[in-house]
C-alpha cells in the first residue's frame, strides 16, 4: 500500500456528521438481531411465552420451551453477540496493524494453531469427544487444547515480532504457520478414525449453538477482557495510521504496540475459536464493511462501530443458521462466506484501481 488510509477515504481527525444516527441504527439492529434469535427458531414458540421464560416466569406451557429459551437460544444469541464483536475487531487492529487491507486473524494463524490443538485432542482420542452432546469435562480439554494451540502460535509470533522489524514479513510468517498447522492436521486426520475425522469436521464448520449456560461466563470473561483490552489500544492504533515513523515521534514504542496487538487479537481470536470453532471471513470482512459505511478511519469511533457490524454480522448468521421448520442447523461457515467474500473481492478490485 502507498499509504496508511488506502482503504479508508477519509483522515483519521474527520468525522461524518451522519455519524450518531449511524450509531443508533447500529445498535437498534443488534438489539433486534439479538431479540429475533430468542424469539425466532427450528421450534415455534409464542412470542408471549418466550417473555414469560425470559422474565423468569416458572409455571410455562411446556417445560421444553424453557429449555430451549434458558439453555439453548439465550446462550447462543449471547455467543454470536460476543463472537462478531470479538473477531472483527481483531481483524480491525490486524489490517491496521500491519498496514494491510487483506489481514486477518486468520492470516497469522493463530485460529490454525487452536485448530490443530482441537485436531489434536478429538483426531488422537478416536472420535471419544463428539462436537456434539460432549461432556462437561470433555468439553473443556478440547477448550484448553485449542487456547493452547493459539497461545503457541501467538507465542511463536511475539518472538518473531522482536527479531522481525518488518510488517510484510510478520505476515509471511503467519502464513507459513498456517501451513504448516494444516499439514499436521491432514496428518492426524489420514492417521485417525472415521467417527473422529466426522468430529473434528463437525467443529471445523464454526457454530455457536455449543454454547451452555454453564459454559458462557468463560467465554464472556476471555472475550470482554480482549475488547478491554482493543479499547486501550485506540490511541497507539491511530498513531500507527500516520506511519511508524510519525508514532514513534508521538512517543510510541512501537514494539511494544505490536506485541501488545498481537497479544490481544491472539486472546480474541482463540476464545472465539475455541467455544466456537474456526468463524472465517468476519474479521476479515468486517472492518472493510464498517469503513464504507463510516468513510472514516478514526479508531475512536471504528472500532466500537466495528465491534457493533460484527456482532450483528455475527447474529445474523446465528439467526439464519436455525431456520423454522427446519430440526438441523445450518453451520456458520456456511454462512459467513456469503457475505464475506464479495466484500474482499471488492477490497482487491478497489486496490487494483488504486
Amino acid at each position: 500500500m502507498k499509504n496508511d488510509t488506502a482503504t479508508c477515504p477519509q483522515t483519521a481527525g474527520h468525522l461524518p456528521s451522519a455519524l450518531p444516527l449511524g450509531a443508533i441504527a447500529l445498535v437498534l439492529l443488534v438489539v433486534l438481531l439479538f431479540a429475533a434469535n430468542l424469539y425466532l427458531g427450528s421450534i415455534r414458540i409464542p412470542a408471549r411465552e418466550v417473555t414469560r421464560i425470559l422474565f423468569g416466569a416458572e409455571a410455562v406451557a411446556h417445560p421444553s420451551w424453557k429449555y430451549i429459551i434458558v439453555e439453548s437460544r439465550l446462550p447462543a444469541a449471547i455467543t454470536a453477540l460476543l463472537c462478531g464483536a470479538s473477531l472483527a475487531s481483531a481483524g480491525l487492529m490486524l489490517q491496521t496493524a500491519l498496514r494491510n487491507p487483506l489481514a486477518g486473524p486468520s492470516i497469522l494463524g493463530i485460529d490454525s494453531g487452536a485448530n490443530l490443538g482441537v485436531a489434536l485432542v478429538m483426531l488422537a482420542a478416536g472420535g471419544m469427544l463428539r462436537a456434539s452432546g460432549i461432556t462437561f469435562g470433555g468439553f473443556f480439554v478440547v477448550i484448553i487444547a485449542a487456547l493452547l494451540g493459539a497461545l503457541a502460535v501467538m507465542a511463536l509470533l511475539l518472538l518473531l515480532n522482536r527479531i522481525l522489524r518488518d510488517n510484510v514479513m510478520l505476515l509471511i510468517s503467519g502464513v507459513m504457520i498456517s501451513y504448516i498447522a494444516g499439514s499436521l492436521i491432514s496428518l492426524l486426520n489420514y492417521k485417525a478414525t472415521e467417527e473422529g475425522v466426522h468430529t473434528f469436521m463437525l467443529w471445523g464448520l464454526g457454530s455457536f449453538r455449543g454454547m451452555t449456560i454453564e459454559r458462557l461466563p468463560y467465554f464472556t470473561c476471555l472475550c470482554l477482557l480482549g475488547l478491554a483490552l482493543a479499547v486501550l489500544l485506540i490511541k497507539p492504533l491511530n498513531a500507527l495510521l500516520l506511519g511508524e515513523n510519525y508514532a514513534h515521534n508521538l512517543g510510541i514504542n512501537i514494539r511494544r504496540t505490536r506485541s501488545l496487538l498481537l497479544l490481544t487479537t491472539g486472546l480474541l481470536t482463540a476464545a472465539c475459536t475455541a467455544f466456537c470453532g474456526p468463524v472465517t471471513f468476519i474479521g476479515l470482512a468486517v472492518p472493510h464493511l464498517t469503513r464504507m459505511f463510516l468513510r472514516s478511519a478514526n479508531h475512536r469511533i471504528l472500532l466500537p462501530m466495528t465491534m457493533l457490524c460484527g456482532a450483528s454480522l455475527a447474529l445474523l448468521c446465528s439467526l439464519l443458521s436455525t431456520l423454522p421448520g427446519e430440526s438441523s442447523l445450518i453451520p456458520i461457515n456456511v454462512l459467513t462466506p456469503i457475505i464475506g467474500a464479495p466484500t474482499v473481492i471488492y477490497v482487491i478490485l478497489k486496490l487494483k484501481r488504486e
